[in-house]
């Protein structure tokens, strides 16, 4: 690659890890922010946000020269904002007088959050106050993330480009429904980047959606202590740091927090109530969350048994997939003792994109019944139409094109259709556990007088996928139950 001249004021394209390339604008850091040491880098105030970053030289192109290409292969409505803003800034006449930036400028009055980046992990981003001088282009809402994919564009040592967010910030939203929502920056963040809390944080079950999340607890810095059924499953996470505890009892005993991600409604009650159980390590002011999709009832029973022995209870049932667990995206929906929420913050922010807190004891389990009960009706839907227009002699991949054009396009849509056309039914989500959803939420209605009708044909059809031996697959190869 030719050598890149940049200095301060220079408008540029920046790359920062698996993020697509942003407009922004070469600036000077605050006086007491040091540069970060190994590769020269600039610092970058990007356009269309709030954000600012360190980015190595060798992920920064010039802004002119690139600027047709990359609005060629970037689409997304946010990312032409940012563009426009660049222009509108260009057209001002102000981007012209580049001394003015290269000068010594106050520090600013506020910390500002700076977004950062290493050769190994995403980046991990918060918004900062406004910092720039009058010159540079009116920051837009923090709510301007980066829509769309990019591809084609070679830039050096780089993951590829995601549709995820380039800027997220921390900030607490009260509805008139009562519930809070905590918007965290993109959990795959850089150590650093959050603050981790310094509460000794236990974990109880590494399956597909507990691995993912403990690895992102330790690459934050938490302190960490593991505990597996199956202990061989342990092993990695004891290589990046973890510490292991011999039975839940003692990793609860151990620990100021201790989070549980289990199958069901049994193994949870199990987990809590069996021999050396979480219970037996239980004392005064001890956390438990549970984040194990079960039913109200049983996530009753278990805040009832736990603050008994005077511990405080949280459920924060998660929403997302394995690939969405690695990556710290997932939702996560919190009910029960809000100070345990707030105490989990840290945590929260390195495992997920969002957490919500929904009030008392069993409206986060009633929440993620009903998001579950969705996604595995659809799911179903969409097998039923590829095998529909397989018999009628249409082209799968075309029905895929389609339905990857209109208004139910999504990302869900395209990995899973895709990956039913290449015979790839590796577990994503389990379709034994979507079948458990379905069938915990037409419970749930049928405690409430509520028909689920939708849900209830769905439930059918994966019982018969099950019957096929699909229950350790993931829940695509529901699609197996209308081709035999």
């Amino acid at each position: 690659m030719a050598t890149v001249h940049l200095r301060i004021g220079d408008l540029v394209w920046g790359k920062l890890g698996r993020y697509p390339p942003w407009p922004g604008k070469i600036v000077s850091p605050p006086k007491d922010l040091k540069k970060p040491r190994g590769k020269k880098c600039f610092f970058v105030k990007f356009f269309g946000t709030e954000d600012h970053a360190w980015i190595k030289v060798e992920q920064l192109k010039p802004y002119h020269p690139h600027k047709e290409e990359m609005i060629k292969i970037n689409k997304g409505k946010r990312f032409q904002q940012a563009v426009d803003a660049v222009e509108e800034f260009l057209k001002k006449g102000k981007g012209k007088d580049q001394s003015t930036e290269s000068k010594g400028r106050k520090a600013p009055a506020k910390p500002m959050k700076i977004i950062e980046e290493d050769d190994e992990d995403p980046f991990k981003g918060g918004s900062s106050d406004k910092e720039l001088t009058d010159s540079d282009p009116e920051p837009s809402s923090a709510q301007r993330l980066v829509a769309g994919t990019v591809s084609g564009f070679k830039w050096e040592s780089s993951p590829a480009s995601s549709i995820e967010p380039i800027s997220k910030r921390l900030k607490i939203i009260e509805e008139d429904t009562g519930s809070t929502s905590i918007q965290a920056a993109d959990s795959t963040a850089l150590n650093g980047s959050i603050t981790p809390t310094d509460k000794r944080i236990g974990f109880l079950g590494l399956g597909l959606m507990g691995s993912g999340v403990v690895s992102n607890l330790l690459k934050m810095g938490h302190v960490v202590t593991v505990w597996n059924r199956t202990a061989e499953k342990c092993d990695l996470f004891i290589q990046e740091g973890a510490r292991l505890g011999r039975t839940p009892a003692e990793v609860v005993s151990m620990c100021d927090i201790t989070f549980s991600c289990v199958s069901d409604p049994k193994a949870a009650r199990d987990l809590v109530l069996g021999p050396s159980g979480v219970l037996q390590g239980i004392r005064p002011g001890k956390c438990y969350v549970e984040m194990s999709t079960i039913d109200p009832e049983t996530v009753a029973e278990l805040s009832q048994v736990i603050t008994s022995r005077g511990g405080r209870f949280l459920e924060a049932p998660v929403s997302g997939s394995q690939q969405l667990s690695n990556e710290g995206m997932l939702v996560i929906l919190a009910a029960g003792d809000r100070s345990v929420y707030e105490d989990c913050s840290s945590c929260f922010q390195a495992m997920g994109k969002t957490s919500f807190f929904l009030g008392e004891v069993g409206n986060a389990a009633r929440m993620m019944l009903i998001l579950n009960m969705v996604q595995g009706s659809y799911m179903a839907t969409i097998a039923e139409g590829l095998t529909l227009a397989q018999a009628t002699g249409q082209s799968q991949q075309t029905f895929l094109d389609i339905l990857c054009q209109g208004q139910m396009a999504s990302s869900f849509v395209d990995q899973k259709c895709q990956n039913i056309l290449q015979g790839n039914f590796k577990p994503d989500y389990y379709l034994k556990h979507i079948q458990k959803d379905l069938r915990l939420a037409i419970s749930m209605g049928d405690s409430v007088n509520h028909p689920t009708p939708m849900a209830a044909a769905a439930n059918e059809v994966y019982k018969r996928a099950k019957a096929l031996d699909q229950s350790d697959n993931d829940m695509s190869a529901v699609y197996r139950a209308y081709i035999h």
